[in-house]
């Protein structure tokens, strides 16, 4: 099973600026948009999360957001899946620590990379200030 050291050198690998914000948590920036990606050691799993966007509160809007998430959720996603948590939406991945490589972790987050930029344009229109410019 992989340390809380073995994950902190597979951060460092990754080559992202990492800050540990408390023990056994991590935070890296993912893109240009301001997306900060959360790493939490939990042996006997380690647990990634990401705030994608706020519900929106008309709730004809948000079921349509449900329902392309959920589809997004069956074809499009890799690693992880969008959740609901608090009011936001998340990508969120959990990998078991017993087995997991370098190469797992960092497809992982490429993933995340990958959802973020594909997906952006068509959860823009449940979120306006994501709205891309044309």
């Amino acid at each position: 099973m992989l340390t809380r050291e073995d994950v902190e050198s597979y951060l460092i690998r990754t080559g992202l600026d990492i800050e540990e914000v408390e023990e056994d948590l991590w935070v890296l920036p993912l893109g240009d948009n301001g997306a900060r990606l959360v790493v939490s050691f939990s042996p006997p799993v380690l647990v990634l999360r990401l705030k994608v966007l706020d519900l929106p509160a008309d709730a004809t809007q948000a079921a349509g957001l449900y329902r392309r998430l959920l589809e997004l959720n069956a074809s499009d996603l890799v690693h992880g899946a969008y959740g609901l948590e608090e009011g936001d939406v998340i990508l969120t991945d959990t990998l078991e620590l017993e087995n997991l490589d370098f190469n797992e972790f960092q497809a992982s987050i490429d993933a995340f990379q990958m959802a973020l930029a594909a997906h952006r344009e068509q959860l823009a229109a449940f979120q306006p200030q994501l709205r891309v410019e044309s």
